[in-house]
């Protein structure tokens, strides 16, 4: 089995706090996990929210977590029972020991707005994702190994499959079921051929700017409220990133409408009908999916007080990534080529933002300097770049 790099994490944080919440998507591996940490606990107890026998045993949560103070519970998919945030509330506050819970959601916007209502300053958020480059030994020294994760995604069955077929008719059926069955089952009354639409419509703008009006015109004349609606659907079920821009006084006109990206590469080729390293190359997106893949790589190694941006002038200055923690700014453009040029516009960025260091992260081998401060850097440098 794979080591995930929150696996050290979620014990680290489960020695400090009462309670800690895993959010991912759906397939993610959050349940494999879940259970590798509890088989390391000889006390743990892990709970099926979506099991009928298993959600009996809470008729009376208040009850139950009294009588198992000594455990570590492990309660999975835990945004279908909303009701036990307002019974882990006064629990955790009667018994403040570290580690008693660890809980697994699928639903972030949902799960975040019912666990901070009633357990603000009592939780450790963490996030699951899809299998990251620097968690497959192959994709961080060999560019083929990395090629097939950026085809594939990294949702662990697709990610690990025998084939390019069996990759991708996993993902078309994961598709399917996250359409049709567990979208409904977080409540979610959109048409799935709807939502398959409007999702399919992201995936041939990925890494644009979002455009209310203009998708709700093509779903056929709806509202661009109704637009943004679908979109914090996926965003909530952490499908979809939403980019925000920078917005920081320099003076000039900004770009302030978000970006959107499909957050896993592989969804988003399937999405398109791409199944092949083939297909993938002579596809228009291919430019736009490389950089999508290399924004949640990105985002995955940040420091949980650093923020992501990007940044655009309305005169053409632009830089892919901005990340900033407290002072220190960096700036990161992303780049689908074995020799990167950056344009004019991310010279701008570089002074209008006063940044410190730039990286250019792009399929190399190996990392060299471009200018001075600038430096071409492969996916598997990235988390050495921002630490």
């Amino acid at each position: 089995m794979l080591e995930r790099l929150l696996d050290r994490l979620i014990e680290r944080r489960l020695s400090q706090v009462p309670a800690v919440v895993l959010l991912g998507p759906r397939q993610v591996g959050k349940t494999t996990l879940a259970r590798t940490i509890a088989a390391q606990h000889s006390n743990a107890m892990v709970l099926d929210l979506e099991r009928e026998s298993d959600r009996a045993v809470l008729v009376r949560p208040e009850l139950f977590f009294a009588a198992h103070r000594d455990r570590l519970l492990v309660l999975d998919e835990v945004q279908t029972v909303p009701e036990l945030f307002t019974a882990l509330r006064p629990e955790i506050d009667a018994d403040r020991r570290a580690g008693r819970f660890l809980l697994l959601g699928s639903a972030s916007g949902e799960l975040l707005r019912q666990s901070g209502e009633s357990l603000a300053g009592r939780v450790s958020y963490l996030e699951l994702t899809p299998l990251l480059a620097a968690e497959m030994p192959a994709a961080s020294t060999d560019l083929l190994a990395l090629q097939s994760l950026w085809l594939h995604g990294g949702f662990p069955l697709s990610c690990l499959a025998a084939d390019d077929e069996a990759s991708y008719t996993w993902r078309q059926d994961f598709i399917r079921t996250f359409l049709q069955r567990d979208l409904p089952g977080m409540g979610v009354r959109v048409p799935a051929e709807t939502m398959r639409r409007f999702w399919q419509m992201l995936a041939h703008l990925q890494g644009q700017f979002f455009n209310a009006s203009q998708l709700g015109l093509s779903l056929g004349g709806a509202s661009h409220s109704t637009a943004h609606r679908y979109l914090d659907v996926l965003v909530d079920t952490m499908m979809v990133r939403r980019l925000p821009p920078h917005l920081t006084n320099v003076g000039k006109r900004l770009v302030k409408s978000p970006k959107v990206y499909l957050r896993d590469s592989g969804v988003l080729h399937a999405l398109l009908g791409i199944a092949t390293v083939q297909d993938l190359q002579g596809h228009p997106v291919a430019g736009a999916s490389w950089e999508g893949f290399v924004v949640e790589q990105v985002a995955a190694a940040l420091p949980a007080d650093a923020q992501l941006s990007f940044y655009r002038t309305a005169a053409g200055a632009e830089l892919d990534l901005v990340v900033e923690r407290g002072a220190r700014r960096i700036g990161i453009e992303i780049k689908f080529s074995s020799s990167p040029k950056p344009a004019k516009g991310f010279w701008q960025s570089l002074t209008d933002l006063q940044i410190d260091r730039a990286f250019v992260i792009a399929p190399v081998a190996r990392r060299y300097p471009l200018d001075k401060g600038v430096e071409v850097v492969p996916v598997a440098e990235i988390a050495s770049i921002l630490s």
